[in-house]
């Protein structure tokens, strides 16, 4: 064969955009799986989060704490695309945000399903305030050209800003630029709120008013987790997930036990064992010796008084994120009443005397509060049976 057969360069089939999950939960927004992020420089390499797994439902208003380093920034990024994770697999609206996904169809995709609101605002000085709040809308082709404007103006109206509709950044304040930017994060109606620290360069007055704007949210079924360092603003979350050294805390023993430090609390999330309970089965009998520190992670006990030849007596019900077995650690002795679940099944969390008593002997601000928690209890138990608590 004397003609020359022309080659063709191998064709590379073009990445897709992001695809559902079929097995993602039906009621999570964001579902982290075993993330893994690793970073490498002169140094050497480091491993900023450690085998993240992380659940986020539809409608919950999320805080994410933790002291600087911990990975809070790094875990956003991979919730919203911007950097990739080493290992493991990030769902966000049950949408697989990596797995075989170019970086202009992330891109994409972000802006028609993610607000994102940053600390320093980021908003284009050369671009009006509605100019700004249109250009999501513009990037990701939505909406009409013409209707554009007319959102715009209603979403700057929304946190109070139409009368600066027509003025550049620097002419407003502060906190009326992270209010722009919230407008602008909301442009193409997402899902999902991204925040990082949104209320890190503003007074409080300003602070309290991006909060009630979130909460509006939430209550119109949209989702917003949001980084931050101030105690006021995650007492108004639903949830606050703490990160210490890239490695989630279990939110059942930083909310059981929230004077803790965070490496006591890392330290309890890996000591913890689980165990589950059926409806009225017994967890402690009176008189047993107490063993282990309980923290409900769901469903709720009875703690029950049995007298002889009378009827019982449930002193108390504890639920969710509450714990027991704090009387007899802190002050030795047997169990002074009978512990059983309640009408549900009950999952709890347990820690080792040894374990809990170490803890203790290094944070006593935890045991001043339990040890309030304890007395309320004693003099609850002692009411219903002066005879057996002298302690």
């Amino acid at each position: 064969m004397t003609t020359a057969t022309k080659k063709r360069a191998p064709q590379t089939q073009p990445k897709a955009a992001p695809q559902k999950v079929h097995d993602a939960s039906p009621e999570a927004i964001i579902e982290m799986r075993g993330i893994v992020k690793k970073f490498s420089n002169a140094a050497g390499e480091f491993t900023v989060l450690k085998g993240v797994d992380l659940m986020i439902n539809k409608g919950e208003f999320v805080s994410i704490v933790g002291k600087s380093g911990s990975g809070k920034s790094t875990l956003l990024n991979m919730i919203t695309g911007i950097d990739h994770p080493t290992e493991g697999q990030v769902i966000v609206n049950h949408t697989d945000i990596y797995t075989g996904v170019s970086e202009s169809a992330r891109s994409k995709w972000r802006g028609k399903n993610l607000g994102i609101v940053f600390q320093f605002f980021q908003l284009l000085p050369m671009l009006t305030l509605l100019e700004n709040v249109m250009l999501p809308m513009d990037y990701v082709d939505m909406y009409d050209f013409d209707l554009r404007p007319v959102r715009a103006l209603a979403l700057l109206e929304m946190v109070g800003l139409e009368k600066f509709a027509n003025k550049l950044p620097v002419l407003v304040s502060t906190g009326q630029q992270q209010l722009a930017a919230i407008a602008r994060a909301m442009a193409c109606d997402p899902p999902l709120l991204i925040a990082d620290e949104p209320t890190g360069n503003l007074d409080t007055r300003s602070a309290d008013t991006i909060i009630h704007i979130f909460e509006h949210f939430v209550e119109q079924g949209k989702t917003v987790v949001m980084v931050t360092h101030d105690p006021s603003l995650t007492s108004r979350t639903d949830r606050n997930i703490i990160l210490s050294d890239g490695e989630l805390i279990d939110e059942t023993v930083s909310r059981s036990l929230p004077q803790l430090r965070h490496r006591h609390m890392l330290e309890f999330t890996k000591l913890v064992q689980r165990r589950f309970y059926q409806p009225k089965e017994t967890i402690l009998s009176r008189d047993e010796t107490v063993s282990h520190f309980f923290m409900i992670r769901k469903g709720n006990v009875e703690v029950v008084l049995q007298k002889p030849r009378s009827k019982e007596t449930i002193l108390s019900r504890l639920g969710a994120h509450e714990f027991f077995g704090d009387i007899e650690l802190l002050r030795g002795g047997k169990s002074i009443a009978n512990v059983r679940a309640g009408s549900e099944p009950v999952e709890v969390l347990m820690i080792p005397r040894e374990d809990f008593s170490r803890v203790m002997d290094e944070s006593p601000i935890t045991v001043e509060a339990v040890s309030k928690i304890v007395q309320k209890r004693l003099e609850q138990h002692r009411m219903a049976d002066p005879r057996r608590v002298k302690r």
